[in-house]
């Protein structure tokens, strides 16, 4: 019994340490290239960010809204590194976090943050949403509904 236990355990552990993997913005930008006809919606964020938490499950539900469309929600820790296993990995699964989720792996914090969106400021939450009819980005935290219009409205914001 005792040995069933430990391999769920190791499964659980596994399944989340393959959700939360490496991005660089090299690997994002392919991702957006290769899915021409897909709606991503990007959400920058941290596990030390209350508000960037706060906004999680409302992702969360655009995601389950959107289980049989051409729409990805990516979201993209902005923690170091360093914080994968003890702080990223944990977090997603304790909030049970069933959308991408990756840890930014870029060593020029205002170089990334320039490719991300040349107004960017760097501060979080913040989210892209970007498909093959037009780009916007958002610098602030969304409640449920802000997200949905943001969402909808995303062709009126032709770039």
């Amino acid at each position: 019994m005792r040995i069933i236990f430990i391999i769920c355990l190791s499964l659980i552990t596994y399944s989340v340490e393959a959700q939360v993997k490496l991005l660089t913005l090299n690997d994002l930008d392919k991702r957006i290239t290769d899915g021409k006809d897909t709606t991503y919606v990007i959400n920058f964020w941290a596990t030390w960010c209350s508000p960037c938490v706060a906004e999680l499950p409302n992702f969360e539900k655009l995601r389950l809204a959107n289980l049989n469309k051409p729409v990805k929600v990516i979201l993209v820790s902005l923690d170091f590194k360093s914080k994968l296993q003890k702080a990223v990995i944990p977090f997603v699964q304790h909030n049970n976090i069933s959308a991408e989720v990756f840890l930014l792996n870029e060593p020029d914090q205002q170089e990334y943050i320039k490719r991300i969106d040349k107004k960017w400021s760097g501060a979080i939450p913040a989210t892209l949403f970007i498909n093959n009819k037009a780009r916007h980005f958002y610098e602030k935290a969304f409640t449920e509904r802000e997200l949905h219009v943001a969402f909808l409205n995303l062709d009126r914001f032709i770039h």
